[in-house]
């Protein structure tokens, strides 16, 4: 059963935050007297009226007749939805983005820290909008609703199952028994983090503004920048190391930054199978690609060693940030780089991808067959973290591992049929999947580097096909493409 009037309550709570985080970033354009302040007042006032519409139709609602399943992935889903819809209207009341369609397009891949952009010349926006459009991410990299659940405890014992129906990876650990204490818990590692990439990148140059937001789509891994050519416009290698060693951290999983932190448990980090593999498959990798650059481009090793950590690690947290040396290097290390951020950085992270315990569960999983083929009678559980693997676990990876490579797949084709060719159509398909954004093959480098790597190519069927397509990725497949199956709405 689906309680309507709780999921009108709900929606109507976090559209009331969103109004409230918008009418204070109306701030910023009264600070630096730029012209998006009235934009911003009235997206606020347009939201918080919605919300009181809404909570005038959940008025009935009980917090305490509880939350099901059902209606946690419907709110989930719809909030996503909805804050996106809203989040877009200071970009189209401005007229800084004059078509709803990229307004909406532009808000989508940053609430799902996605960064694709439209936006051919970001360079051009007020402060007030660029500092919306990195807060979009940094809210969006941990979950709206996760936001919600950590910092007011309002929708009572339906907790868990909210925060079920958006929480990223095949296991859902928690910090303490209460997901309310838990989410404090995770919420305090994500702003202590984004506070110290901040100060970090203001002592090694970059400006105050500029690293605030820098810092915000970083450690949400979200990958938008206040510069059209992304971290090469400031060409300095002290901040691409500082981005490299946030980003990477921003891939780890909180649980296990929040022990290292708090508890000064920094063997458990290693004693951690997801984590192990995350280490070694990202540093193998660069000083893989290191080498071919090297050998290509007649770069030192330690140049090329540089530029590979930051472009490798960037990736496979799906992070999306570049520097222009990336459209000299090899064709062959395109695909190379497209796999590892299919791959994905930990799950109980900020980033996109399959995640490294799906990509772990599939590989032992894999191997297992081929022994069992020498002895069918051998018993063969998979175990990460010296825990046995629940076969309905083990069942749900597979199938979303079908999913994910089945999204891609038809994505190609549908991005073929709207006109790209099929390297574009390939490269564009797996960036949006991954949530990554940044595509590393012809459909970026074709664009000058001079400019926002652009998605703004896409034609308005594809652009609406691509936020449909970045929402389900971010929800894990299931969570969003559930509410269209005809059996979720039975027995209302």
């Amino acid at each position: 059963m689906i309680h309507i009037r709780v999921i009108y309550r709900i929606l109507s709570v976090l559209l009331a935050i969103e109004a409230g985080v918008l009418l204070l970033c109306s701030i910023i354009p009264l600070v630096t007297s730029e012209p998006d302040m009235f934009a911003f007042m009235a997206s606020a006032l347009i939201t918080g009226c919605c919300a009181m519409l809404l909570s005038t139709f959940g008025k009935k609602g009980n917090r305490h007749d509880g939350i099901s399943r059902r209606d946690g992935y419907v709110v989930v889903t719809l909030s996503w939805a909805l804050f996106s819809f809203f989040g877009c209207l200071p970009f189209y009341i401005s007229r800084f983005v004059p078509e709803f369609t990229n307004a909406f397009f532009e808000t989508i891949s940053g609430f799902t820290t996605t960064g694709a952009s439209v936006i051919s010349n970001v360079e051009i926006l007020p402060h007030g909008l660029l500092f919306w459009r990195s807060l979009t991410q940094w809210f969006g990299g941990l979950g709206i609703v996760f936001f919600t659940v950590a910092v007011l405890p309002v929708f009572g014992i339906g907790d868990v199952r909210l925060f079920a129906a958006e929480a990223i990876g095949p296991t859902h650990g928690k910090l303490h028994p209460r997901i309310s204490v838990s989410g404090r818990w995770i919420l305090t590692v994500y702003a202590i983090l984004t506070i110290a990439c901040t100060i970090a990148l203001k002592l090694v140059g970059m400006g105050f503004f500029d690293s605030i937001n820098h810092a915000l789509c970083t450690i949400a891994t979200g990958g938008y920048s206040t510069r059209n050519a992304s971290i090469g416009a400031f060409h300095s290698v002290a901040i691409e190391n500082v981005i490299t060693v946030f980003t990477f951290l921003s891939g780890i999983n909180f649980s296990l930054l929040f022990f290292m932190l708090f508890k000064g448990r920094i063997g458990k980090m290693f004693y951690d199978t997801e984590f192990r593999s995350y280490f070694i498959l990202t540093m193998s990798v660069a000083i893989i690609i290191a080498a071919v650059i090297t050998a290509s481009t007649g770069n030192g090793l330690w140049k090329s060693l540089h530029l590979s950590m930051f472009q490798v690690i960037s990736l496979v947290t799906t992070t999306g940030f570049v520097t222009n040396d990336v459209y000299n290097w090899p064709a062959p290390v395109y695909m190379i780089l497209s796999v590892m951020m299919c791959l994905g950085a930990c799950a109980g992270s900020t980033t996109g991808g399959m995640k490294g315990a799906r990509s772990i569960i599939l590989f032992r999983a894999l191997h297992n067959e081929f022994y069992r083929i020498l002895h069918p009678n051998a018993v063969l559980p998979i175990r990460i973290n010296h825990k046995v693997i629940p076969d309905s676990t083990r069942q749900t990876v597979f199938t979303f591992t079908i999913c994910y490579v089945g999204l891609i797949a038809t994505s190609w084709i549908i991005y073929m049929i709207t006109g790209m060719n099929m390297s574009d159509a390939f490269y564009a398909s797996t960036a949006i999947v991954s949530n990554t954004g940044t595509a590393v093959g012809s459909f970026d480098a074709a664009n000058s580097f001079d400019t926002t790597l652009s998605w703004d190519v896409l034609s308005f069927a594809a652009k609406w096909y691509t936020c449909l397509l970045m929402l389900v990725c971010r929800l894990e497949i299931f969570a969003a493409l559930l509410i269209f199956s005809p059996s979720f709405w039975k027995h209302l």
